[in-house]
């Protein structure tokens, strides 16, 4: 099982400087991956967000190991052609160091959907993230892309470069445990990114699910949060040993996303991963 951060540029890493210095120490203390939230608002008391795309822009910049990428961007509220130019500059930039994450977003009070006037409806946004993921794919393999949908659509366009890999930029899609509709979409792709699963015995379902789905497991990231909601305070998760023994790929962790102050961040980050289990 490999090991990443899952940190949102909020308040006290709201500086692509600091994420970048994170991204860097992250590396030389032995973390797999850096991921980046992707919010646009998020509830009181956070006030300051930056933009993930130009963190991560910076973090590939100054690191040559560790995986990158957002988790989790709601296509909903972006344009799948521009998202496919600014995957392809990043994977590039990383040399082939991205993980794309994505998911339909949501919007609890104070959200970020409403107030913008995007859609809100669950079903219509899981329509339209797989509108999204089948232009963005398209785009990346360098041929035509014909897609009339009805959220989206391309017309006899065809990108250049493509992914800096010739297998392409891997692409976990997101979903709350256990809805069924986020694990169909999720076994087209390369992984899932399940969010309040509370128990390691809960993957071996999952995995279930997902094979039944389609999904080639044998090349398949299953990627779990390792925070436990106790009584709504988030605190972390050790069970590190039964999560991989339940087949867990990924284990992300990190504080946040309220009162983040770097320094407290920076020693979380330079403490490593969690032990590694023999």
């Amino acid at each position: 099982m490999k090991y990443g951060l899952f940190l949102p540029p909020f308040d006290g890493l709201a500086d692509a400087e600091r994420m970048g210095d994170l991204a860097v120490l992250a590396e030389e203390v032995g973390w797999d991956g850096f991921f980046v939230w992707d919010h646009l608002r998020y509830s009181p008391p956070i006030v300051d967000i930056l933009d993930p795309y130009i963190c991560l822009a910076v973090m590939a910049s100054r690191t040559s190991r560790i995986l990158l990428g957002p988790m989790v961007t709601p296509l909903i509220r972006r344009r799948p052609q521009v998202v496919a130019r600014q995957a392809v500059t990043l994977d590039r930039l990383s040399q082939g160091r991205l993980v794309m994450g994505f998911g339909i977003g949501d919007d609890y009070p104070d959200g970020e959907l409403a107030c913008f006037g995007e859609r809100t409806d669950a079903v219509e946004r899981g329509r339209a993230l797989n509108e999204g993921l089948e232009i963005f794919t398209g785009l990346l393999s360098g041929e035509k892309v014909n897609v009339r949908g009805d959220y989206y659509q391309a017309t006899d366009v065809a990108y250049h470069p493509t992914p800096y890999r010739e297998s392409g930029i891997p692409i976990w899609t997101a979903g709350r445990w256990p809805n069924a509709a986020p694990i169909r979409r999720a076994a087209k792709y390369q992984g899932m990114m399940v969010i309040q699963m509370t128990e390691p015995n809960q993957v071996h379902e999952l995995k279930e699910k997902l094979a039944a789905a389609g999904a080639d497991l044998e090349h398949f990231d299953i990627v779990v949060w390792g925070q436990r909601d106790e009584h709504m305070v988030y605190t972390p998760d050790d069970r590190h040993g039964e999560w991989a023994k339940a087949g867990a790929t990924w284990f992300l962790t990190g504080p946040g996303p309220f009162n983040l102050v770097y320094e407290e961040v920076r020693a979380y980050v330079q403490s490593g991963p969690p032990r590694r289990e023999p």
